[in-house]
């Protein structure tokens, strides 16, 4: 029998979330939920800006997270987090509530690599691919930069912030992706 286990990969937009995730699925029995699952099909249909966006992206990732843990999925789920905020706190912290109240495992992994390298990984053709979302290249690094500006999507050292709080109840582990292959950073994923 399957016992499930929550493998949450989050970091900035083109940090090598979904590729990491690939490679990790494909050195293991986890299953991919990469964040464009949902963002994909749902701005199609509303945008991303507008409110039935948000509130069904919100609902189709928790439903998904809740059978998966129900049904023992080792699944590898990808975000963006802005670990200033304390409602993305939050939030965070009840995605992971159903493998939690089921006893069962929960880690995080934080990938990061610098802005420079991040926007010349945006074109990259199997991101093009699995998020055509993010096929105007010039939204798509606008958005970027915008998520840059704005949030905190890695943890810093000495600066205590909200997500923090839900990152010390669980393992994490931090992963500069720069000069690591997906493989390279999948064996130490779960290595660890």
């Amino acid at each position: 029998m399957t016992v499930g286990e929550l493998l949450v990969l989050f970091g900035p937009p083109a940090v090598g979330k979904m590729t990491v995730g690939r490679a990790v699925c494909a050195a293991s029995d986890f299953r991919m939920f990469h964040n464009h699952h949902t963002i994909e099909p749902l701005h199609e249909v509303f945008g991303q800006q507008s409110p039935a966006f948000r509130t069904l992206n919100g609902e189709f990732r928790r439903r998904v997270i809740e059978e998966a843990a129900a049904h023992g999925v080792r699944l590898v789920f990808t975000t963006v987090w802005n670990l200033a905020g304390e409602r993305d706190g939050e939030y965070v912290r009840g995605l992971v509530a159903p493998y939690v109240d089921r006893g069962l495992p929960v880690r995080f992994v934080e990938l990061y690599a610098d802005l420079d390298t991040r926007l010349a990984r945006n074109d990259g053709p199997d991101r093009l691919a699995a998020k055509p979302s993010k096929r105007d290249l010039a939204h798509s690094v606008a958005h970027i930069r915008e998520r840059e500006a704005t949030f905190t999507m890695n943890t810093v050292p000495d600066t205590p912030l909200p997500g923090d709080r839900v990152l010390a109840d669980f393992p994490h582990l931090r992963l500069d992706t720069t000069d690591l292959s997906p493989a390279e950073a999948a064996a130490r994923i779960l290595g660890n």
